[in-house]
């Protein structure tokens, strides 16, 4: 049943023990309800049988467990899942499973709607109108957790990227929680070199992330080699330009010593020529043994009729350019092509028929 209350999931276990302990109760009824939580994957407070019932009687009166409900579901043929998640006021997000050689990847939103406005992307066609709570970004790796655990086939959630709806950055706060509850070795788990969060580039963020030590994986949105490019498809660049962000990677590539990757959507004929990989390359320049470019071939969106996927012999082309100029790079392996693959495509979809109807 949903109700109003904030998800349990938004508390730290440092968070929660000190609400207990500032209510009355011992620090250890935190690692309790924290094991039944994450360990036991419980849904209902009654089911935490060895809790004193005042504790629950507390917890349940202000916190309620999972604070979102499956509206829709798509499966693909390759794996794939993506949930549509109602939260409690109404609004709907997306978040993704995505099965790998090395794991089951979970991705996931962090904004409803977003203000960044990439001229590519479907998460931009509604603008932000406001950001998820950590209990509600927690909340959906618990649903694909909780998925897995129903179909009883003994699969765990290894993996999490932040690229879903949203800038993390732009909700900075909720986003760090969020990995502190995931990443907790008597919860979830999940290992932070497991962890990536990726950002359009908001550069004071990206040092105060470094400065943070979160020990996650770092990914940049960067998707052009020059300011005019950039500027063009990506209307932060107006106000973090090229050069700015490169100053706040540089910080955090010096300060960790951890790879970074540099996120590279592939448009035709606007930035997958030849030449715009000579620039890259020369971008990239001496941060080459710590940066990866990762190529993505682009999800074509209907309201961004303007963009068209780049053909194979472009790719190609832009990989090995890459390459030859002693470059790291990728090119993304795709995951449910058959279903609305773009970031944010199934929601807005969904908004839109609800609106014509």
């Amino acid at each position: 049943m949903m109700t109003n209350l904030p998800s349990i999931y938004g508390l730290t276990q440092d968070q929660l023990a000190a609400w207990l302990l500032e209510r009355g109760h011992k620090k250890f009824r935190a690692t309790q309800v924290w094991e039944w939580l994450y360990r036991k994957r419980v849904t209902d407070y009654a089911a935490m049988t060895d809790v004193n019932p005042d504790c629950i009687a507390l917890l349940a009166e202000h916190f309620a467990i999972t604070t979102l409900e499956e509206h829709t579901k798509q499966e693909s043929t390759d794996g794939t899942i993506k949930f549509l998640l109602r939260l409690t006021d109404g609004n709907l997000i997306e978040t993704v499973l995505m099965r790998h050689k090395f794991g089951l990847s979970v991705c996931v939103t962090t904004q409803v709607g977003c203000n960044i406005g990439c001229s590519f992307c479907a998460s931009g066609l509604l603008a932000k109108s406001r950001d998820l709570t950590s209990g509600e970004i927690v909340g959906q790796i618990m649903k694909v957790q909780l998925h897995l655990d129903q179909a009883g086939q003994g699969e765990r959630v290894t993996h999490i990227v932040v690229m879903g709806i949203g800038e993390p950055f732009d909700n900075f706060a909720n986003m760090v929680d969020f990995i502190n509850v995931v990443k907790d070795h008597k919860g979830l788990a999940i290992g932070p070199r497991h962890i990536t969060v990726s950002t359009s580039g908001l550069a004071n963020k990206i040092y105060e992330f470094t400065d943070s030590n979160l020990q996650v994986n770092l990914a940049i949105s960067l998707h052009a080699p020059n300011d005019e490019l950039r500027t063009r498809i990506m209307k932060i660049n107006r106000a973090i330009p090229i050069a700015k962000l490169m100053e706040a990677i540089d910080y955090y590539l010096a300060k960790t010593n951890r790879r970074i990757t540099l996120e590279y959507i592939l448009l035709k004929d606007v930035n997958d020529r030849k030449e715009h990989a000579l620039e890259l390359a020369e971008l990239v320049g001496e941060r080459r043994s710590l940066a990866n470019v990762n190529l993505i071939p682009y999800n074509p969106v209907d309201e961004h009729s303007q963009y068209q996927r780049s053909e194979q012999d472009s790719i190609r082309e832009f990989y090995d350019t890459l390459k030859k100029q002693g470059v790291s790079c990728s090119v993304r392996l795709e995951h449910g092509t058959d279903i609305d693959a773009a970031c944010g495509q199934l929601r807005s979809k969904q908004i839109r028929s609800a609106r014509e109807a």
